[in-house]
C-alpha cells in the first residue's frame, strides 16, 4: 500500500486552498484562471507535494503567451516547487533516495507547480537542504540547470575569461557562482545599479550600451575565450561575435534566430539534450546549495493568488532577485 496521511492532511496544517494556475487559451498571466483542484492521489512512482513555494521564472508565462506545437489548453503553470511530502505511491522512493511522508523536497521539471498541492514523477523529487528556505529551494533549479548548460556548452574552462550577458539576472548570478568554484574569472554587463550584485557572486561588472566591445577589452587584458548570452539582444550577439573568435563559444538561452542567423549555440529546456543534460546535473547542484557554494537571492515573495502580479514585477525586469508563490499561511 502507498503511504499517506489522506489527501491534504499535512497541508491542511496551513490550511490549503485546493486551487492551481491554469492556462486555458493562450494569452498572458491576466488570461488565466486560478481554478479549484484537487491533486491525484498518487500511484507507484509518484509523489504527493504539499507546496510551500513555487518558483516563478520567465518561461512561465513565456510557454503559453502564445500556441506552440503539440501543446493545447489547458495547460498548468509552474515547473519548480519546495514543499512537503504528503502521500508517496506504493514502493515508491524519490530521486535523491528513499523518503517518507513529512520531508521536505524540492521538485523540477514538473508541470503546475503554481498550485497548493500537486502529484508529480517520483524522480523529479529531491530532499531540500535545509539551509535553503523553501522559496529560494523552489528557485533553485531552473536558473541553476540552464545556468550549468550554458557553462558546459561553451567549454568554458578554469583559468579562461569569458562574457556574461545579463550577469545580475537569475541566470546570470547562477553561472557567476558557478563559474567562481571552477576557477573561470566572467566580466558581466550590468546596469551601474547592479555592479555590486556582479562583484558580489565573483565577477567584474561592465556597463552595457554602446561601446560595450572595447569596455571589454579594456577589462580583460586577455582574450575573451567564450560568451554566454541571457538577454537576447542584438547588442549582446554581436559583442560576442567580435570578441570571441569560436562562434561555437557562443551560447544563447534568448536569441534562437541569431543562432540559426549566426552560428552560435542555442540551447533550451525543451530540446532534448538540454533536457537531458539539466537532469543529469540537478544532484550536484542541489549538493552545491546544501554546502552553501551556491545561494539564491530572493527579491520578494506573493501570495499564490496574485501569480499575475508576480509575473508582472518579473516581466518589468530587474526585480533584484528571485520571487516566489506562497500558498495561503
Amino acid at each position: 500500500m502507498g503511504e499517506h496521511l489522506g489527501r491534504g492532511h499535512l497541508c491542511s496544517l496551513r490550511p490549503v486552498v485546493g486551487r492551481h494556475w491554469v492556462a486555458t487559451v493562450w494569452g498572458p498571466p491576466e488570461s488565466w484562471d486560478f481554478v479549484e483542484y484537487d491533486a491525484p492521489m498518487p500511484v507507484r512512482g509518484e509523489v504527493t507535494i504539499c507546496v510551500h513555494a513555487a518558483g516563478v521564472n520567465p518561461a512561465d508565462s513565456k510557454h503559453v503567451a502564445a500556441p506552440r506545437p503539440g501543446v493545447t489548453p489547458p495547460v498548468p503553470i509552474g515547473y519548480e516547487v519546495s514543499g512537503v511530502i504528503s502521500a508517496l505511491g506504493p514502493d515508491t522512493v524519490i530521486g535523491s533516495g528513499p523518503a517518507e511522508v513529512g520531508d521536505e523536497v524540492l521538485a523540477f521539471r514538473v508541470q503546475g507547480g503554481y498550485a497548493a498541492e500537486l502529484t508529480v514523477p517520483a524522480e523529479k523529487v529531491f530532499a531540500k537542504p535545509a539551509r535553503l528556505s523553501h522559496p529560494e529551494a523552489a528557485n533553485l533549479l531552473l536558473a541553476g540547470t540552464t545556468a550549468a548548460e550554458m557553462l558546459a556548452v561553451s567549454g568554458a574552462a578554469a583559468g579562461e575569461t569569458i562574457l556574461l550577458h545579463g550577469a545580475s539576472g537569475a541566470v546570470g548570478v547562477s553561472v557567476l557562482q558557478q563559474a567562481a568554484l571552477r576557477s573561470i574569472r566572467v566580466i558581466g554587463t550590468a546596469s551601474d545599479t547592479r555592479a555590486d550584485e556582479v562583484r558580489r557572486f565573483g565577477g567584474v561588472p561592465v556597463r552595457y550600451g554602446p561601446g560595450l566591445a572595447d569596455r571589454v577589452r579594456a577589462i580583460a587584458d586577455a582574450p575573451i575565450s567564450a560568451a554566454l548570452d541571457a538577454v537576447g539582444t542584438d547588442e549582446a550577439v554581436d559583442v560576442s561575435l567580435e570578441l570571441v573568435a569560436d562562434r561555437s563559444r557562443v551560447v544563447t538561452i534568448a536569441a534562437p534566430g541569431r543562432a540559426a542567423s549566426d552560428g552560435i549555440r542555442a540551447i533550451a529546456g525543451s530540446m532534448p539534450d538540454s533536457a537531458r543534460f539539466r537532469d543529469r546535473v540537478r544532484p550536484e547542484l542541489i549538493a552545491l546549495a546544501g554546502n552553501g557554494d551556491l545561494v539564491v537571492p530572493m527579491a520578494r515573495t506573493f501570495p499564490l493568488d496574485q501569480a499575475p502580479l508576480a509575473l508582472r514585477m518579473l516581466a518589468e525586469g530587474h526585480p533584484g532577485g528571485k520571487i516566489a508563490l506562497l500558498p495561503p499561511p
